[in-house]
């Protein structure tokens, strides 16, 4: 795995990149897989806007700190948001496949 243990806050998109969620989790991979998972529930934020596709992420040692980066990225404006974005990853490449290996997850393969 390209990361470290510890807390992460992850902002996702959809396939066009005209929404962004911004979250914060312990373990990035099951949390990408989660996001996926729930594509289409209409319950859900990202599953309501396909929101699965990770774009920016960031990892932190303790949870306080991370949960207050989260919620210092959701009160930012879009523009600001999109600069951070940038700054990380320029092309805007969803980061999955690098993140969670095999993309989208393959629920046939794993055990029951």
């Amino acid at each position: 795995m390209p990361y470290a243990r510890g807390y992460y806050v992850y902002m996702l998109t959809n396939y066009n990149k005209t929404v962004l969620y911004c979250g914060v989790t312990n373990n990035l991979e099951r949390r990408i897989v989660e996001h996926y998972v729930q594509r289409g529930n209409p319950r859900t934020f990202c599953g309501r806007y396909q929101t699965f596709y990770l774009v920016y992420y960031e990892s932190s040692n303790y949870v306080n700190d991370a949960i207050a980066r989260e919620k210092q990225i959701k009160k930012w404006s879009r523009r600001k948001k999109v600069e951070l974005i940038n700054s990380f990853n320029a092309q805007w490449k969803f980061l999955n496949h690098e993140v969670v290996g095999e993309w989208p997850p393959d629920f046939s393969l794993r055990s029951k």
